[in-house]
């Protein structure tokens, strides 16, 4: 009867010595691993029940990885961790130990060798054209992944407002199609996870920034999705949104800082006004709503005055480069971040990638504005966004007004003008060479819409999209002038699905035996165009010469020591004479060239040209 009263007595011991034993789980790690020879420093997000009240230290010590500092949020469950790595640090996996008390956790985390040359990385040029690319409409790869247990929203193809299945499988299955065309770069709008209940398959309310939507794939699918682009030489532009984030997000319910998002009262929504940034009789009050009102109910706004939030995304941004060997970032809502800090960001990422290129969504039809927030950029203020390339609305919107305003509809200023009259405004900007030009993108009226189904029209788009300065980017299915399914419900209707990208689909546009009409005629004019592109310096660097006109033609040179190309635009249902002496400054000695579509020679003198066309003849001198 003793052995057994003393049996039970230490069990109880035992089982108290258990309970008494803290539970200790670490939730998350970010960034989720390093690498040796980076210059960003290194600050780890720790989230765990209680990690405040934990001793941390990294081991083994004496390989150059060093533990620095350790700095609590307002949250008992987040710590940030200073991580110093010496260039000559050992590679491998290293531990976090986590001690209270009597009792430790151990929890591996990776210092990865860095990829040779990663540092020199090119990046997307005047020299590529960029195709972009909604991956939930384009193709379904894996119809295994539409829906998954651990996502909210559910697959239904039938609704236009919801998911569709498209995947990054579908994307590299159809890579081919996409380089064939003549693209040399892809921007996808956003694979992160994004759990929202509805409208999910756009990707702008991220509910974690390094996990890549299971619906999408994998971040290992992602990884092998660049490498298959690499493979046919086409660079890939990440878009990114360090604006705001889901309210799904995991870190929502448990914030690390009371001010890691812009809190009000009540729901306050964005006023949409960023000339508040620059315009010096804005009151504080319209510039603070601006920046800190949320973009919508979903979608939190970040505040990146919070210096470790701002360290966040710096690391966040340099890891998605490093991990998945990216070429280019495409920044959503670029101008309602709070601008010192996302100029801080955009300075952190290229002085680890020198040769990096960010390109920022700066919606606005005031070339002032735009201007104002390219780096480098003589501002009155002395504000410097550090941000290398913006994306011209502008031009955007020029071209789309004169595609309605063809033949002599309108008056003085319109059709063909407005084109000429954005361009008269290039000594506004810093760098014409990083500025993305675009007739329409995922968020606007489909381009084959505004020209009414013309293909004449549409190839017109297509030519200036081609020869005009900056970096061209088209939205899939431009270049088989895809329209809206429904032009009144907006966006989810303009996002159509891939035509062939589905099983059982009755077409498959991906295969071009399978074009007809109107989207063959406008696909082979886009794939010779933009495959002649390729290779024509002087269409990449060359200088503008243009000429004003009042009949809704537009003529203008691209120029350099040894090239011309000349383009004349026929916005009219009348043929035309090109007046090739009036542009004797350049035409001069030029008496016949190539015309670039068909391969003909081109007499200029006298030379007709088709209502509602583009002559585009190239010369050597």
């Amino acid at each position: 009867m003793k052995r057994v009263l003393t049996l039970v007595m230490l069990l109880a011991v035992a089982t108290s010595a258990l309970a008494a034993k803290p539970k200790f789980e670490v939730k998350h790690v970010e960034p989720l691993s390093w690498w040796v020879g980076m210059n960003t420093p290194l600050q780890l997000m720790i989230n765990a029940e209680g990690v405040a009240d934990y001793a941390i230290e990294i081991l083994p010590a004496g390989q150059g990885v060093e533990l620095k500092g350790v700095h609590k949020a307002e949250s008992p469950n987040y710590i940030f961790v200073d991580v110093a790595i010496s260039d000559d640090a050992k590679a491998g996996d290293y531990t976090l130990r986590f001690t209270l008390g009597k009792h430790k956790y151990d929890y591996t985390y990776t210092i990865a060798e860095r990829r040779e040359d990663s540092r020199e990385r090119e990046s997307f040029t005047t020299a590529d054209f960029v195709y972009l690319i909604m991956p939930d409409r384009f193709a379904n790869g894996d119809a295994k992944n539409d829906s998954t247990d651990d996502t909210v929203e559910k697959a239904n193809r039938s609704n236009p407002g919801r998911r569709h299945g498209g995947d990054i499988q579908g994307m590299i299955d159809h890579l081919d199609y996409i380089a064939d065309l003549g693209a040399t770069a892809i921007w996808s709008t956003p694979l992160l996870l994004d759990d929202e209940n509805g409208a999910s398959y756009h990707g702008y309310s991220c509910s974690n920034y390094y996990l890549i939507d299971p619906r999408y794939g994998s971040n290992e699918l992602f990884k092998r999705y660049v490498e298959e682009c690499h493979k046919r030489d086409l660079k890939v532009i990440m878009d990114i949104v360090p604006n705001h984030s889901s309210t799904s997000h995991w870190w929502y319910a448990d914030l690390p800082f009371a001010d890691w998002v812009h809190q009000w009262d009540s729901y306050t929504q964005s006023n949409w006004t960023f000339s508040t940034n620059m315009d010096f009789n804005a009151s504080k009050s319209d510039l603070y709503q601006m920046e800190s009102g949320w973009f919508d109910r979903t979608m939190a706004d970040m505040n990146l005055d919070n210096e470790y939030l701002l360290n966040y995304f710096k690391q966040w941004a340099v890891w998605w480069v490093e991990y998945a060997d990216l070429d280019g970032f495409r920044v959503d809502t670029y101008p309602y971040n709070e601008k010192m800090p996302m100029s801080q960001w955009c300075k952190a990422v290229m002085e680890e990638y020198p040769n990096f290129n960010i390109v920022g969504e700066v919606w606005t039809s005031s070339i002032p504005q735009l201007a104002y927030w390219q780096g480098g950029n003589a501002n009155k203020d002395g504000f410097d966004s550090n941000l290398k390339s913006i994306m011209d609305f502008p031009l955007h919107d020029a071209i789309r007004a004169a595609m309605t305003e063809y033949d002599n509809r309108g008056g003085w200023g319109m059709g063909m003008t407005r084109v000429y009259d954005v361009l008269s405004h290039d000594f506004v900007y810093h760098d014409l060479s990083n500025m993305m030009i675009m007739a329409g993108n995922h968020d606007t009226d489909r381009i084959g819409d505004v020209c009414d189904g013309d293909p004449r029209r549409m190839k017109i788009v297509t030519a200036l999209m081609a020869t005009l300065r900056g970096m061209p980017q088209m939205l899939y299915g431009d270049e088989l002038m895809f329209r809206s399914t429904d032009r009144s419900k907006g966006h989810p209707t303009l996002r159509v699905d891939f035509p062939g990208g589905w099983e059982g689909d009755t077409r498959n546009l991906f295969d071009r035996s399978q074009h007809e009409g109107v989207e063959k005629d406008v696909f082979d004019y886009t794939h010779r165009i933009m495959n002649w592109r390729k290779s024509k310096e002087v269409i990449h660097t060359g200088k503008t010469l243009h000429f004003i006109d009042r009949d809704n033609t537009y003529a203008y040179f691209r120029y350099n020591d040894t090239d011309v190309v000349f383009v004349y635009v026929n916005n009219t249902e009348q043929e035309r004479t090109i007046p090739w002496e009036r542009y004797a400054e350049l035409s001069a000695g030029l008496t016949s060239g190539r015309d670039v579509i068909t391969g003909e020679e081109v007499v200029m003198q006298g030379k007709r040209v088709e209502p509602m066309s583009v002559l585009i003849v190239e010369f050597s001198r």
